[in-house]
């Protein structure tokens, strides 16, 4: 098998950008279903890819014709990168724009691992405290949604921050924030500074004239009740206060945020309706039933605004440009479904509105993926959490683990059904209504078909029939809750259409190459492939004779299926290349190459011609883009004025890469002798040296005696010692010993020496006068 190229990274980032272009060019509407809220800091109000989210739902967004533009931007530049490398290659990178089509179809998932994994990276402290209790209180409430353990590691630095606030005449966003983050902290205040507050925020209510003020005193208001009960509440003129902020609203569903502001603001109509909500709870005596009807026609109104995508999902946004007061889909939403919720919970009638609106609502907050700023992430879980437990309608949610499914791993169509923040579902039934092929959709290949509960996994799972071949289609489930009573509690949607792509490894028969002779048509030369690996057949051919290849590609059916992608590629010697489709000629895919006709394209250019046969589709599991051999063409003699082959691209590498080493030498060494020679020489010279110690340290006896210097010191060297004069003797005696063995008389020289000595000193001893 074939090493992957060093230039399957630069494959890949092709991909990505031609997907980046083809989405965002189909799409440039629909980007901004949740991303023009106001970032707060440290965010940048766009995705947050961790590695754990990293996708392309998430990434894109979710529209069928965009998916397909994806796809074929991936299944092009797989091809691309493949042809200039190997088969290997070409099958990842196959494998690859399957994935990718797949991965970008309108699959909505609920809460996952990936969302806690983000909240734990954006709500992360500086040192240990947020810059606020707003944020704080959006960390807190996100990490309570999602199940993250965190506030032991907040309490320590924020409870203080609490009572502070509370201990003290600040602002009522700040008293309703600090009300809010003890709700989930639980930190040490006494119901005298509950009342203190409780009278303060009483104050704002009487004197309130803006829909802002409204808001914060009601909601604080709302939560000391919630948190004590030793604490007086209830508001004494609820109806007014109910009226005052009602004198807000618009006609069409829409609220100011003051009198004296004539704009109105969809954003503003969550926010009231979420004051009003806390007006019913701290009314006494009740609400006059009539205001509250009201109230819900308002709210039918404010949905006959809503705006919706082509895949189903729902969303509002503001009308209003303005820099100042403009929010983006996702606040403004969040804010509404915030606000509705509240409103529906403290009233005893129950809001009627079209399932497929509330569903369409949960579908675009789980369509945008995961957001990479703190406050979108709040706004998408908070607004997730009011629509899983509501009064108004519960979404369900119909996911996918996989929409590719494999014929030749006999791959199960699983399909799980969860509200969105991943709970089960109540006991109900999916049902396959029908499939059809996207390219037929008259003739569905399955037709009601209910799948296999299983509670253990709590898949609902079918076998594909062996109507199901591979290809692409879509599939039609529908949901049927068991309990009737359900029925008004949850929202189904109604049909949901998913598209599911069916692979599986094609067969490959009757492979050849041949070689045909132009007049009678027949075989020349004839040789077999195996498509399965890469082929080395050598053939020869002049500009008479004709080129034939044919293969048969089968499914795991049996039926005969034409690829996306199958095409002939020669290169010669020269790296001009030429490209020729194969057509698909009964049930065998055919092509005939008449050289005759093609040397004026090919240039009148004889030589080698490599072949390379491509092969591929994305449901086609073992797509292929390998060498099949090559052809040596015999092509006549250029004319005068026949067309010359175009100027190859410059080798980039050879211009810009680079040099060759330069090798500096300053001066030749000299020759010398062996070393064993050298050594020999070495040897010679020190053998005399070594004669002279022997001689220096061997015994001569008595025959010292004889010589009368020898216990005398020499005045011509007095400074010597006497046995320094003795050891004149021992070298005399050894160039004696020497020089007569070559019969050289020239040693005795050194018989002066003694002599010498000896007559300095007249008084010796040894001295015969007679």
């Amino acid at each position: 098998m074939n090493k992957l190229p060093n230039s399957m990274s630069g494959g890949i980032g092709l991909i990505t950008l031609l997907g980046i272009f083809g989405k965002a060019l189909l799409q440039s509407t629909k980007l901004e279903r949740g991303l023009h809220s106001q970032p707060s800091q440290g965010g940048s109000g766009f995705f947050h890819l961790s590695q754990s989210s990293l996708s392309l739902d998430a990434f894109f967004g979710f529209s069928p014709i965009a998916d397909l533009v994806v796809a074929a931007a991936v299944f092009v530049a797989a091809v691309a990168v493949g042809m200039a490398n190997n088969r290997m290659t070409g099958l990842l990178m196959l494998a690859l724009a399957a994935l990718s089509i797949c991965s970008a179809a309108s699959i909505f998932r609920p809460v996952s691992d990936s969302h806690r994994s983000a909240a734990l990276e954006l709500f992360s402290p500086a040192d240990g405290s947020f810059a606020s209790l707003e944020e704080a209180y959006e960390a807190l409430r996100t990490f309570e949604i999602l199940g993250v353990e965190k506030k032991g590691d907040v309490s320590a630095a924020t409870c203080p921050s609490v009572t502070s606030v509370l201990g003290s005449s600040s602002a009522p966003k700040e008293l309703f924030y600090a009300l809010k983050v003890n709700s989930i902290l639980k930190c040490n205040v006494d119901d005298t500074s509950f009342e203190v507050v409780a009278s303060r925020l009483k104050a704002v209510v009487s004197d309130a004239s803006s829909l802002l003020d409204f808001y914060y005193s009601i909601g604080g208001l709302l939560l000391i009740k919630d948190q004590t009960s030793g604490v007086e509440v209830l508001l004494g003129d609820a109806e007014g206060t109910f009226q005052s902020i009602k004198a807000l609203s618009q006609s069409d569903g829409r609220w100011r945020y003051s009198s004296s502001n004539p704009e109105s603001s969809t954003y503003a109509a969550g926010l009231a309706l979420e004051a009003l909500a806390g007006v019913i709870s701290l009314a006494s005596p009740e609400i006059n039933p009539s205001m509250i009807r009201t109230v819900k026609n308002d709210i039918v109104k404010l949905f006959d605004s809503i705006e919706k995508y082509d895949d189903g999902t729902f969303y509002f946004d503001e009308k209003v440009v303005d820099a100042r007061e403009h929010r983006g889909p996702l606040s403004v939403t969040s804010s509404v479904i915030q606000g509705l919720t509240a409103f529906a919970s403290v009233t005893s009638e129950s809001i009627t509105l079209p399932e497929d609106r509330i569903l369409g609502l949960a579908k675009f907050f789980l369509g945008i993926g995961i957001p990479g700023d703190a406050k979108d992430l709040f706004n998408q879980i908070s607004s997730l959490a009011c629509l899983e437990n509501n009064r108004v309608s519960i979404p369900l949610i119909l996911s996918l683990p996989s929409t590719v499914l494999s014929l030749t791993k006999k791959d199960l169509l699983k399909v799980k059904v969860n509200t969105v923040l991943g709970s089960n579902s109540p006991p109900l039934k999916v049902k396959l209504l029908r499939a059809f092929s996207s390219v037929s959709k008259d003739a569905p290949v399955i037709e009601s078909q209910e799948l296999k509960y299983d509670p253990g996994s709590t898949f609902h799972s079918l076998v594909l029939p062996e109507t199901i071949d591979v290809g692409s289609y879509i599939f039609v489930f529908e949901l049927a809750l068991q309990d009737s009573e359900d029925v008004n509690t949850y929202a189904t949607g109604g049909q949901t259409q998913i598209p599911i792509y069916i692979t599986g490894v094609m067969k490959i028969e009757n492979a050849a190459v041949a070689v045909l002779d132009s007049d009678l048509g027949t075989v020349d030369t004839q040789k077999s492939l195996n498509l399965d690996q890469e082929n080395d057949v050598s053939l020869s051919a002049n500009h008479l004779q004709k080129l034939r290849l044919s293969f048969r590609l089968s499914t795991p059916r049996g039926h005969t299926y034409k690829p996306h992608q199958a095409f002939l590629k020669l290169k010669h010697e020269t790296k001009v290349e030429h490209i020729f489709v194969l057509k698909i000629s009964g049930k065998q895919f055919e092509l005939v190459l008449d050289f005759l006709g093609l040397v004026e394209k090919f240039f009148y250019l004889s030589g080698r011609y490599d072949l390379q046969l491509t092969v591929g589709d994305a449901v086609m599991e073992n797509s292929f883009l390998l060498p099949i051999g090559h052809v040596e063409l015999d092509l006549p003699e250029a004319p005068e004025k026949a067309p010359h082959p175009p100027l190859q691209p410059a080798d980039l590498s050879s211009r810009y890469g680079p040099k060759a080493e330069i090798a500096h030498v300053f001066r030749i060494p000299d020759k010398r002798p062996p070393k064993e020679l050298s050594l020999s020489f070495l040897g010679l010279s020190l053998l005399p040296l070594l004669g002279f110690l022997v001689g220096v340290t061997m015994p001569l006896g008595g025959e010292f005696e004889e010589f009368p210097f020898f216990c005398f010191t020499c005045y011509i060297c007095h400074a010597i010692p006497r046995w320094h004069c003795g050891s004149s003797v021992a070298v005399r005696a050894f160039l004696v010993e020497v020089g007569s063995v070559h019969n050289v008389e020239g040693p005795w020289f050194l018989g002066s020496i003694p002599d010498l000595c000896w007559t300095q000193n007249p008084l010796s001893p040894g001295l015969d006068i007679s």
